[in-house]
């Protein structure tokens, strides 16, 4: 019987989380079978059982992996002496160097996460929405501080996280320009504007 190979400097779960989470971007949860995983992965379905509980759990170590990434860094980010301008600019520049090297998993997180089981979902979002709060306040704060121009934080908020979220949508560009020159333009754009 043929065995999972973990990733270099990996384990077997996080090679099979992977490659669930490349599955389940491709073909969205509910109609990404766990046979096509298992094949992935050189193993029948039946073994990969012996490393899983359930598809379902899967789909919960991608999302709360990747909100516990982003909240972790907003913590730091948050408890730094940085000003609010260098707070924000630190965060787009995270969330464009996360979406490129983990793709897969904030795609899944960012659009499968509805799929969690009811309570799941409501624990997902709660860090969601701390998250949310917490850039506003950074922003307001920059604002208060005269950093930034006075407008609702809240929209602001949401403009750039929109903004950063949009990337997964273009993805196939990736390869015309480099990911410095993707954050030094997102920044200039999201903090400064695009007018003279």
């Amino acid at each position: 019987m043929a065995k999972i190979k973990a990733l270099n400097n990996g384990t077997k779960k996080d090679l099979i989380l992977k490659n669930a989470a490349e599955l389940f971007r491709r073909k969205g949860f509910r109609a990404a079978p766990v046979r096509e995983l298992a094949e992935s992965l050189g193993i029948e379905a039946p073994s990969l059982y012996n490393h899983i509980g359930s598809k379902a759990e899967l789909l919960q170590h991608i999302c709360f992996e990747v909100a516990e990434d982003f909240t972790r860094h907003m913590a730091e980010i948050a408890a730094s002496k940085k000003t609010a301008a260098e707070k924000t600019e630190a965060l787009i520049r995270f969330h464009i160097r996360k979406m490129y090297a983990d793709f897969d998993k904030v795609y899944v997180s960012d659009n499968e996460w509805k799929q969690l089981p009811k309570k799941q979902a409501e624990d997902f979002l709660s860090q969601r929405r701390a998250y949310e709060n917490e850039l506003t306040g950074i922003i307001r704060q920059g604002m208060d501080k005269k950093l930034f121009i006075k407008m609702n934080p809240r929209i602001t908020m949401l403009t750039i996280l929109s903004a950063v979220r949009g990337l997964e949508l273009r993805q196939k560009h990736k390869n015309e320009f480099s990911i410095q020159e993707l954050e030094d333009n997102m920044v200039q754009h999201l903090l400064n504007g695009i007018t003279k």
